[in-house]
């Protein structure tokens, strides 16, 4: 990281390019995201102790929880996991495969990097693969031990100016169309399902890798045009030049100092006492969780990851619960709680225009595929938005996503049959009414449709 790293001003005015207010929320994610920059330029003889501040989102769903997570990723220029919590009360997922977690986060470090290395090296690659292309269409002359002192220099000069006139019309995209044949790899071992207690991911091997070396990689030859085998040869260059032994430490690195890990629907682990007595595997998950989250040493395919600089950030909507029900340590663990606001019509006029990617823009993209040019007056934007509070509040509050389900009904005949002869359509808040009033007032069907 360097000095050009986002400030928490800078990271909020970003997020808010996709999420409509939660203020709050942006403020504390944002300030999190900077301190693992000014952590790692403080003095190093209290940069290790200088614990990450773990933070807990509540509120409904649909009011941005995830999203504000999905667009730091976009931020954070550093390794970044989300996980359901729930996934973990699943029967075969209680235990130690929490820890696998982590082993994700270094597969999407270690993929991170090698993208970041393979742009320095990409050039190189596609000269090779040129290369390699050239000797299958123009295969060099063989040449003996014998005979190669009395090669006769002519040939030579008339082979080396043939191969340069094909490598001129081979970047001129001349040859892109036809075929010839490459060597491709093929795979030598099925896909084996093991069933353990731990599962695959716990054991951290990788058999094609394992046995890779103690066998030779079988070839298959394939026929494909040359534009496809430029980018399948260039690959396959890439592959070789990347150094993996750069590779991975710097992906370790990354995760240990720089990792963040979203932990979604963390009230789902929550256990609940009733009359069968207290939930013992969801405690169970939570205590389970603790120590990758306390600090601890996780063993992956790369090597052993420290988490103590990890940072998380969990999220629920805690409607029957509240985060004081999780055991107390691991609430210790989440010192920072921001409860995110429930959203109202305004919230919802602003989410369908004002987001870089508003769902009145991804309709208007969809339609303009087809020629039609999609208009909302902004009296039918209010009337959507006071349709979806309508609903919400009558039925299960499901947020900003009831905004999806609404246009979806509404847009539902033209995008069955967009129009041929008119080549604009305007939304006005009357055909807003004719079309939803009756749904939206029967509450049978608002429940099933809406």
């Amino acid at each position: 990281m360097n000095n050009s790293y986002l400030t928490p001003k800078e990271i909020v005015s970003h997020l808010d390019k996709y999420v409509v207010g939660q203020d709050n929320a942006k403020k504390s994610v944002a300030i999190a995201l900077r301190n693992r920059w000014r952590r790692q330029n403080a003095d190093e003889d209290i940069r290790q102790e200088i614990m990450p501040n773990n933070i807990i989102l509540m509120g409904p769903t649909g009011v941005g929880k995830t999203e504000i997570a999905r667009r730091l990723a976009d931020l954070a220029h550093a390794p970044f996991m989300k996980v359901e919590a729930s996934k973990f009360t699943e029967v075969g997922y209680v235990g130690r495969d929490v820890e696998s977690m982590v082993r994700d986060l270094v597969d999407i470090s270690v993929n991170m990097v090698k993208q970041e290395k393979s742009k320095d090296l990409k050039v190189k690659a596609e000269e090779m693969a040129i290369e390699r292309i050239l000797d299958i269409m123009l295969p060099p002359p063989k040449r003996s031990a014998i005979d190669s002192k009395s090669a006769d220099p002519e040939k030579s000069d008339t082979f080396a100016r043939t191969r340069e006139k094909l490598k001129s019309r081979l970047l001129e995209g001349k040859l892109d169309k036809r075929e010839i044949e490459v060597d491709a790899p093929q795979n030598q071992f099925p896909v084996v399902e093991i069933f353990s207690p731990m599962g695959m991911e716990e054991l951290g091997v990788n058999f094609q890798e394992m046995f890779s070396g103690m066998m030779p990689r079988k070839s298959k030859r394939r026929k494909m045009p040359v534009d496809q085998a430029k980018k399948f040869l260039a690959n396959e260059e890439l592959s070789k030049l990347v150094n993996m032994d750069e590779v991975i430490p710097d992906a370790l690195n990354r995760v240990q100092e720089s990792g963040i890990i979203f932990i979604d629907e963390i009230d789902k682990i929550v256990g609940s006492e009733g009359k069968s007595g207290p939930d013992v595997s969801r405690e169970g998950v939570q205590r389970d969780i603790l120590p990758i989250v306390e600090g601890s040493s996780v063993n992956t395919k790369y090597g052993l990851v420290q988490t103590d600089h990890i940072l998380f950030i969990a999220a629920g909507a805690f409607s029957s619960t509240s985060p004081s029900d999780l055991i107390p340590e691991l609430q210790g663990r989440f010192p920072i709680r921001v409860e995110l606001d429930s959203l109202t019509a305004e919230d919802f006029e602003r989410i369908l225009t004002e987001p870089k990617a508003s769902l009145v823009k991804q309709y208007h993209a969809l339609l303009k595929s087809e020629n039609v040019e999609l208009v909302f007056s902004d009296a039918a934007i209010k009337k959507i938005a006071e349709y979806a509070e309508k609903v919400n509040t009558a039925s299960e509050n499901i947020g900003a996503r009831r905004l999806h389900t609404v246009l979806t009904t509404l847009l539902q005949d033209i995008l069955f049959e967009p129009p041929i002869s008119k080549k604009k359509v305007t939304i006005s808040a009357k055909m807003v009414e004719e079309k939803l009033s009756e749904i939206v007032e029967s509450e049978d069907l608002s429940k099933y449709i809406l």
